[in-house]
């Protein structure tokens, strides 16, 4: 019998991408008062990629040791997030139209939040990384799911929970992204499978902002602040394009896909507290845009998946 595959942490990304894109679909929907099946469809969608990554992960002959193991990989321990981070948002999708169920799949990724983003502090309180080791992906466990338990605590009515969360994520921010900043100035360029994780590093100022929102909903003289924060991180990953174009397409392009999303919700939160001129036509144009680059990175993906399963031996299978 032929032991299966490992499935590793970052390939959890497809779903954690796939809710991004529904939750825009779903805060489009809603600016534009259409329907609101598309952006079900795509949760539907993000929950049993979700699901079946799991089971997937699960089916790799795992231990409690070995995912602890994977969890404590230098490069790739850090997206053990993206598990919680995508049950997260599915929870608060969930609660509403389920709402005990919803509340209880939150309230447990919360827990799990909080217990990871202790664990990857700790470890780097402890030392014994190497410089190099460390990537912008390290934001994935401290930073992005606390801003992302804020958001979907306030969903379901934990306000005061969503405001700790959300001040937890503002802490390791300014620490984690500081470690991070000063690891990508002073060391080569990162190697190219970790390249696209350039995105996470600009994820914070569209997903904390969303959370802000969520938690307020409406812009105060913070969020104001805040989005000076989004438009320099939005411009310097419009600047890091001609690099990430430069590279061979791999399922890693789906770190990539959350930010992009995060950034189009954060957008359009925006056109809708200030009534912007123009509102409907550009939330239209930042929802086309936003589709079209995850529906690219999921249509490559398929081709590439299709294209190793036709090259490998029949007999490896």
């Amino acid at each position: 019998m032929v032991a299966r595959k490992a499935f590793p942490f970052p390939l959890f990304g497809i779903a954690f991408g796939l809710s991004g894109l529904a939750g825009t679909w779903t805060v489009a929907a809603d600016a534009l008062h259409f329907t609101i099946g598309i952006a079900n469809a795509l949760w539907i969608v993000a929950a049993g990629a979700w699901l079946i990554s799991l089971v997937r992960y699960g089916l790799g002959a795992r231990t409690v040791r070995q995912v602890l193991a994977d969890a404590h990989h230098p490069v790739q321990g850090v997206f053990v997030a993206l598990i919680p981070a995508s049950g997260l948002l599915l929870g608060a999708r969930l609660s509403q139209y389920w709402s005990v169920a919803g509340k209880t799949v939150v309230v447990i990724m919360a827990v799990l939040t909080a217990v990871l983003a202790a664990y990857f502090v700790h470890r780097l309180m402890l030392g014994g990384l190497e410089l190099d080791q460390i990537h912008p992906a390290y934001l994935l466990p401290t930073v992005a799911i606390t801003f992302i338990g804020g958001q979907t605590l306030a969903t379901i009515g934990l306000h005061e929970l969503g405001f700790a969360s959300f001040g937890v994520g503002v802490l390791l921010w300014l620490v984690v992204g500081a470690a991070i900043t000063v690891r990508l100035a002073t060391r080569p360029l990162l190697p190219a499978p970790l390249i696209p994780t350039f995105a996470v590093y600009a994820a914070p100022p569209a997903v904390g902002g969303n959370a802000y929102f969520a938690l307020t909903g409406h812009p105060d003289a913070f969020q104001h602040a805040w989005l000076g924060t989004f438009v320099l991180f939005l411009l310097v990953q419009l600047a890091l394009i001609p690099t990430i174009a430069k590279l061979p397409f791999a399922l890693t392009f789906w770190t990539m896909t959350f930010t992009t999303a995060a950034a189009g919700t954060y957008g359009i939160h925006w056109l809708v507290a200030t009534d912007a001129p123009l509102r409907d036509l550009w939330t239209i144009v930042i929802l086309a845009l936003v589709t079209l680059w995850i529906g690219w990175v999921a249509v490559r993906s398929i081709l590439l998946v299709v294209g190793q399963h036709r090259q490998t031996p029949a007999a490896a299978r």
